[in-house]
C-alpha cells in the first residue's frame, strides 16, 4: 500500500511529504503506510535514522538495569510512544513510568504525566534532538528526570543526569556518571556502565 492514501472525510489524496497547514497529528500519521520508521516533530514527519550497535547495546543495558532495580509502582520499557502533544509523539530510548491506574496491555502511547524518567542515548543523527529539543519538551511537560547518555572516548557510556527545577520548569544538571551510575531518582539504582557495552 502506498504512503499516499485517501481520507474518508475529504476523499482527497494525502501525501506525507506535504503536511496539512496545521501539521500532521499522531492519529493521522499512525494510519499512514509509511515505508520507514518515523518521528513527528511539530506536525512534520521526519525519517528516523538508523542506530548503531553501540547505541543499541547501551539502550538495552540501561533498560535491563533499570528494570532489575524497579520498585512499585514503576515499570520500564524501551522506545514506547510518549504523547507530548498531538503533534509531537516521542519515543525515548528508555522510559521509567508510574503504571498505577494504567492498563498497560492496552496502551498505545504513555500519558506524559506518568513518566518519571526519560533516557536518550545520543547517536550521530540524534545529537540536536537529544541535547536540546527533547529535553526541552520533557521539562516543559513536567517529566521529573532526564538522562542523556553520550559515548566517551573510551567507548564507555557517560550519563548526564538532570532533574527538573519546579520553579523554573527546566532541567538542571545533577551529576555526570562515569564508570558507575548511582542515583536514588526515580528509585535507587546502581549501574556498572562498562557492563552495558561489550568491549
Amino acid at each position: 500500500m502506498s504512503a499516499v492514501r485517501e481520507v474518508a472525510m475529504t476523499a482527497e489524496p494525502i501525501d506525507w511529504m506535504h503536511p496539512p497547514s496545521q501539521g500532521w497529528t499522531y492519529e493521522q500519521v499512525k494510519e499512514l503506510d509509511l515505508p520507514f520508521e518515523w518521528d513527528l516533530v511539530d506536525g512534520v514527519i521526519v525519517v528516523r535514522g538508523q542506530t548503531n550497535f553501540w547505541h543499541d547495546q547501551v539502550r538495552t543495558g540501561l533498560d535491563r538495569a533499570l528494570f532489575g532495580a524497579r520498585v512499585a509502582p514503576y515499570a520500564v520499557i524501551t522506545e514506547r510512544c510518549v504523547l507530548v502533544d498531538e503533534y509531537n509523539p516521542v519515543k525515548p530510548d528508555v522510559v521509567v513510568f508510574d503504571k498505577a491506574g494504567l492498563d498497560v496491555f492496552e496502551l498505545e502511547c504513555l500519558p506524559i504525566e506518568s513518566v518519571a524518567l526519560a533516557v536518550e542515548v545520543v547517536s550521530h543523527g540524534s545529537r540536536s534532538d537529544d541535547r536540546f529539543r527533547k529535553p526541552g519538551q520533557y521539562a516543559e511537560k513536567g517529566i521529573p528526570s532526564y538522562w542523556r547518555v553520550e559515548r566517551g572516548l573510551d567507548n564507555l557510556p557517560i550519563v548526564h543526569e538532570f532533574h527538573r527545577d519546579e520553579e523554573k520548569g527546566v532541567y538542571l544538571p545533577v551529576a555526570q556518571h562515569e564508570g558507575v551510575l548511582r542515583t536514588v531518582v526515580p528509585y535507587p539504582v546502581e549501574i556498572d556502565l562498562a557492563a552495558v557495552v561489550e568491549l
